[in-house]
């Protein structure tokens, strides 16, 4: 191959990386500028013209997907002829997992170690809670692991590990039992393989010489996403040479949440001043209007190489703004305005997708969808009726309806965690066998004390507990309304504490149940059977065919290295994006300027999540945002995202934005108006709740609080629905505003 076919249809800028020469280099990739194409040709280059062995070539990105369009890509460019024996590409984990195996007289593992997977992982770390005696009802054996997981990040050993408060004594001292665990298994976990290769290559300088004289050139994918473990692994193994080829776009950088580090890229800076540093500007995805308001959105963040998106197609549609009444309103307009493109002819169902912030959004979404007998499918997630939180709390509910259910009995009997075992659950199915009935039926009797049963002590205090439970929510069931009633199964169980981990995937579990509880009160004089009948119908719509020609439903976070000819990023709201997370620090007037940077930080990480979806529109882009939304079973006023007015206004149409005070309506005064017209629709009803008035609240504006996670803050505002009070706190610390239901929350001596 000659190199006028490894440069054929590349640009000046493309050329450039491909073919520079050795040293560190540093490429920042615009979305849709070919990065992958120039790693591909890179390795060709070095192979074909630079006579470099296809041995002393390593290539590390982040998924296995990835790995083998690389090693496809560059096979369909040098062919079968040899010259690829030796080639390393592969996932750092892949890597590293095999280095180990080589080396494993170097470590405390036996060659023949295992690698523990997620539920591995949550499972000894069950045993390292109960053998510390940690109240499994307050730690969470998730959370501890994501302290684990972020300490090993950062090359932070067992006995390194310094805590900083009460939470972080427990993760020291689950570490070091967890650790210990892990030995004793010959098992590792995913962060011990990049940790324990790092220790290796800083412990055993012969073994790292070896590898150094094997790896003489290193091309890594995705650098924006490299971790602290990640970026000194491969600092180490460029050595002297200092031939690392780095890729990546920290405006593209998405995973904070996953240890993920940006600033990786201003570190390569740094450690390497006479970087080759070259910009693919050269944008072949999307037209010039869609690139200019992505810039709009991005060149507002700080540290960063600014790139100057362009394409050589100049003309296109305007991204259009929209302005919603509420979340209704704005699953109407997707519907219909897709609906009216494809009967166009001009796209095909699959051509679209609609993104969103966090995962409870998609409920208002799939309905519309739904009520336009409109088949969809949702990326990257489970569809929200069908996520583990939603079909647990249904199951609930279905048991309190319905006395033989023991499908649901099974799913829950020991949701949250009651000590209830596999043995006991058998022993309860034999006596139901004897007795001729069902298990759900047999429960119910051992709230009698006098029944005789095969359930001694313990065993049996657990079940009479749980069947008095069950027995209770069963005489409410007729007085409650749905929503009601849930909100008393999930206070009596502690159901929403037993969510929250302390991570962000745990807070948006909470946000769907909440987003599940709004739904409810649409049948507020509704019977529970109505209620369960039409979640059931929700659930059975057909979202699975194999037809993948439909249009896609996903989180922003779901949609990076994806692409469509139309996309629509709905909920543009302060509180949404950016998350209420991510901004709350910015209200605390007495942050120090340590925590003021942190918030900057992580609004600067939501700015480039916006950027990730709007760079994902090939022709059409879609902009939108809703004046009122009840999310969470919250519902309230809200300010157009301040990322919106960041789009030029050459680039965009639509809806003209408008700086407004926010304030919080109330509830009952529009509760009638939020709803679009649905039709037939048993939730289109008049609703009864509006009259019912709510309690009132516990806290007030001004009221000193203690939450058992973010310590001592201070009320905001808080505001009832039925029997659930959810309060804004400010909390120092660089925490910010949190919306927190008022259980969990004790109050302090103002």
């Amino acid at each position: 191959m000659t190199s006028s076919k490894i440069f054929s249809g590349m640009n000046p800028q493309q050329r450039q990386a491909v073919s520079a020469g050795d040293g560190p280099v540093l490429v920042l990739a615009g979305p849709g500028s070919g990065k992958t194409r120039v790693l591909t040709h890179r390795i060709a280059y070095l192979v074909q013209e630079r006579g470099v062995r296809a041995w002393h070539i390593l290539a590390v990105t982040f998924t296995n997907k990835a790995a083998r369009e690389m090693e496809n890509r560059v096979v369909g460019l040098l062919g079968g002829s040899g010259q690829l024996d030796g080639l390393s590409i592969g996932t750092f984990h892949s890597i590293c997992a095999r280095v180990l195996r080589i080396e494993a007289d170097y470590t405390p593992f036996s060659r023949d170690y295992v690698i523990f997977d997620t539920d591995d992982q949550l499972s000894v770390m069950r045993q390292v809670i109960a053998e510390l005696n940690f109240d499994p009802k307050k730690v969470a054996p998730r959370a501890l692991l994501n302290g684990v997981s972020a300490a090993k990040n950062e090359l932070i050993g067992p006995t390194e590990y310094q805590p900083r408060d009460y939470s972080g004594e427990k993760v020291r001292r689950a570490y070091l039992r967890y650790d210990e665990l892990l030995r004793e298994n010959n098992a590792r976990d995913f962060d011990d393989l990049l940790m324990h290769t790092v220790l290796l290559f800083r412990d055993q300088p012969d073994v790292l010489a070896r590898y150094r004289a094997r790896y003489q050139h290193i091309l890594v994918d995705e650098f924006q996403d490299t971790n602290m473990a990640q970026y000194v692994l491969v600092r180490l193994l460029a050595g002297e040479r200092r031939n690392l080829f780095a890729v990546g776009d920290p405006d593209q950088s998405i995973y904070a949440f996953r240890g993920a580090d940006y600033r990786n890229v201003l570190r390569f800076r740094e450690d390497y001043p006479d970087a080759q540093t070259i910009l693919l500007e050269q944008n072949y995805r999307s037209h010039q209007a869609i690139l200019n308001a992505a810039m709009g959105v991005i060149d507002q963040n700080t540290d960063r190489a600014r790139k100057a998106l362009f394409s050589a197609r100049k003309q296109g549609p305007l991204a259009y703004v929209y302005e919603a009444y509420n979340e209704d309103d704005e699953a109407r307009f997707v519907v219909e305005t897709l609906a009216e493109l494809v009967a166009g002819g001009e796209y095909a169902p699959g051509d679209f997708a609609i993104m969103y912030r966090t995962n409870a959004q998609s409920r208002a979404l799939e309905e519309g969808f739904r009520r336009a007998n409109m088949p969809y499918r949702v990326v990257g997630a489970t569809a929200f009726f069908g996520r583990k939180e939603i079909k647990d709390v249904i199951a609930y509910l279905r048991l309190v309806h319905n006395p033989d259910d023991n499908v649901s009995l099974q799913r829950v009997i020991n949701v949250p965690t009651r000590g209830i075992g596999a043995k006991t659950l058998e022993t309860l199915d034999m006596w139901a066998q004897q007795l001729g009935t069902t298990a759900p039926q047999a429960l119910m009797l051992l709230t009698d004390p006098q029944v005789d049963s095969p359930f001694t002590g313990r065993a049996r205090n657990l079940l009479a507990a749980f069947a008095a439970q069950i027995a209770g929510w069963r005489a409410l069931k007729d007085q409650l309304a749905p929503d009601e009633l849930m909100t008393r199964v999930l206070n009596d169980t502690g159901y929403l504490s037993y969510l929250d981990d302390r991570t962000e995937q745990g807070e948006s579990r909470i946000e769907n149940v909440l987003e599940l509880r709004g739904y409810a009160e649409q049948y507020a004089g509704l019977p529970l059977a109505t209620f369960l009948e039409e979640v059931s119908l929700v659930s059975d719509v057909d979202t699975r065919d194999d037809d993948e020609n439909r249009p896609s439903l996903m989180t922003l976070h779901s949609a990076k290295g994806l692409e469509f000819p139309v996309v629509f990023i709905v909920g543009l709201e302060e509180n949404i994006l950016p998350h209420a997370r991510s901004i709350g620090p910015e209200r605390n007037p007495g942050a120090s300027p340590e925590e003021k940077d942190e918030a900057r930080r992580a609004v600067e990480e939501e700015r480039r999540l916006l950027y990730v979806g709007i760079t994902r529109a090939e022709q059409r882009l879609y902009l939108v945002f809703a004046s009122i939304r009840s999310l969470y079973g919250d519902s309230r006023a809200n300010l157009p995202s301040r990322f919106l007015y960041d789009i030029p206004e050459s680039a965009r149409e639509g809806s003209s934005l408008s700086r407004r005070v926010q304030a919080d309506l109330d509830r009952e005064s529009f509760q009638a108006l939020i709803r679009w017209d649905r039709g037939a629709s048993v939730a289109d009803r008049p609703r009864e709740k509006a009259a019912r008035p709510a309690a009132p609240p516990r806290f007030k504006g001004g009221d000193l609080v203690w939450h058992v996670r973010y310590g001592e803050g201070v009320v905001i505002s808080a505001r009832t629905s039925g029997d659930l009070e959810q309060v804004d706190v400010l909390f120092p610390g660089g925490v910010g505003q949190k919306t927190i239901v008022a259980d969990f929350l004790k109050p302090m001596e103002q």
